[in-house]
Order: structure tokens, then sequence, then C-alpha cells
């Protein structure tokens, strides 16, 4: 199965380049399967259905997200009245969180799992990802899925690095997201599972992780709250990676993806505390 995960996507920018780009990539690199993580889907924080549907139109199979999921009272009334099968919250939320964090794709004439976690460390206290996150690979190989895919939302690398070597053998693909920074590790650890520590994003590339560079300088500079939003123009980088796996659900390949794409676009606006 060959996959493509593409990192956090950022407002209007990171949504009109995967418009633009999936379709042919889809062709290009003979992709089974296409994957996004779409917490910033909506000017840059959050996710609306709306912002979803353009990345299903544009070619995106499953949306995983982290801690801005919840930034849009419409989404979360929307997942508490129904299921959205294309959609992943983090899994280890308490119980009661709507949404469901992990779901069995079909691709082609067969099945693959999405598992979407968020780590704990520099951010909320929630279940333990490690366990949580083993239940969900035991419940999804108990129903016969080979090929597993994890997205690991958290800021530190260290719990990333963590996780990769925790599911090493047990899933097929990890890979992190959330510091909007593609690193260079990606590899194949022991076991057989594609492991890298952060995808980067689809955005802005002359921003602060997708944003305003301005608003954001002053608020480090002042500590005071600021209103900023997705860039008005510029080049929009698409980061991601593409994993192929064999029948056995083990990681044969992993190869970084990074491109950089004209947009000529308009500014939205966002405000986080």
């Amino acid at each position: 199965m060959r996959i493509l995960f593409l990192g956090d996507v950022v407002g209007r920018p990171g949504r009109t380049i995967v418009a633009r780009r999936v379709p042919l990539l889809r062709q290009e690199l003979k992709l089974d399967v296409v994957i996004a993580n779409g917490e910033n889907l909506a000017s840059g924080i959050g996710i609306t259905m709306d912002k979803a549907e353009e990345m299903f139109r544009a070619g995106v199979d499953v949306l995983t997200s982290g801690n801005h999921v919840w930034k849009k009272k419409e989404f979360v009334d929307h997942i508490s009245k129904h299921d959205e099968p294309r959609i992943l919250r983090p899994a280890n939320y308490p119980d009661g969180a709507p949404g469901k964090g992990w779901r069995i794709v079909q691709v082609g004439g067969t099945t693959l799992g999405v598992v979407n976690l968020q780590g704990r460390i520099f951010m909320e206290p929630i279940d333990c990802p490690f366990q949580v996150g083993r239940r969900a690979v035991q419940d999804l190989k108990s129903k016969g899925v080979k090929t597993i895919f994890l997205d690991m939302h958290a800021e530190a690398t260290s719990e990333k690095r963590a996780m990769g070597h925790f599911m090493d053998g047990q899933v097929s693909v990890v890979v992190g997201t959330h510091t909007h920074v593609q690193t260079s590790d990606e590899e194949i650890l022991p076991g057989g599972t594609a492991y890298i520590t952060d995808a980067g994003m689809v955005g802005v590339a002359q921003s602060v992780i997708g944003v305003e560079i301005a608003p954001i300088l002053e608020r480090f500079l002042t500590q005071m709250p600021v209103k900023f939003g997705v860039p008005a123009g510029g080049e929009v980088s698409l980061c991601g990676i593409v994993a192929e796996t064999n029948g056995d659900g083990r990681a044969t390949m992993i190869k970084r993806i990074q491109e950089r794409h004209p947009y000529p676009g308009t500014a939205e606006r966002s405000t986080r505390n």
C-alpha cells in the first residue's frame, strides 16, 4: 500500500495547494490513500465541516487532528451528533469526548487502520497516549487489519520518538505532527515501522509555522494577546511523507516530500491567546 501523509494544513493557502496538488500527486506517486492533519484548516486554527469537505473533494481520504480540533464550536456540535468516519480526533481524550480516535478505512480490496494520538508534554494532561495507542492497535489487529498508520500529534520530540519505538513492529507508520517544521530523520525502524518526528505543514513558507510573522513577534516581545492571520501571499510549502508497505503491514519505504508553490490569496484573521 502506498500512503501519502500531509502535515498540518494551515488555512486557505494550505487548502488551496492541497486542492491543486493532491489530484496530481495521486497519479504521479500511484497513491492508494491520502491522509492529512486538518486541525488548522479553518483560518489557521480549528476545523469546520465545510473546510473538511474541501479536502475530501481534493482527494484526501482521512483527516487526523490534534489539540485544536475543539476550537470551532460548530464542529464540536456536529461530531457530537453525527458520526464522521473520515475525521479523527486524538484517541486519548477521556471517555465522553465526541468523535473517534481510530478507524478502519477501505483501500481497494484491503483495509487500513488509522490511529490519532496526542502527546502530553507541554500539552493538555489527557489520557496516556501509549496505553490508549496500544489498545487501539490491539483492537484493529483483532479485526484483521495489518496495515496501521499512526499520527502522533505532540510538542516534544522525545515523546514522538518514544512512540515510534513503542509501536515499532506493531504499526506500519508513525508520523509526528503539531510543530509544523519538517524534520529530516525519516527511517524504517528495526521492527519494520516507518517513522518521522514531524511531517511539517502545508502553509505559507515565510511565516511563523503558517501564520503572520509580525503579530507573533509582538506576542513574544510583549507577552500580550494578539490577533493574527494566515499570510496573504507568498510561497506555500507542501510538506509530508510517502510511505509504502507490504502485504504484512511492514514498511518498505518512507520518503519526505517538500514542495514550494506560489499562492496569490487574501488574508484570513484568527485569534489565539
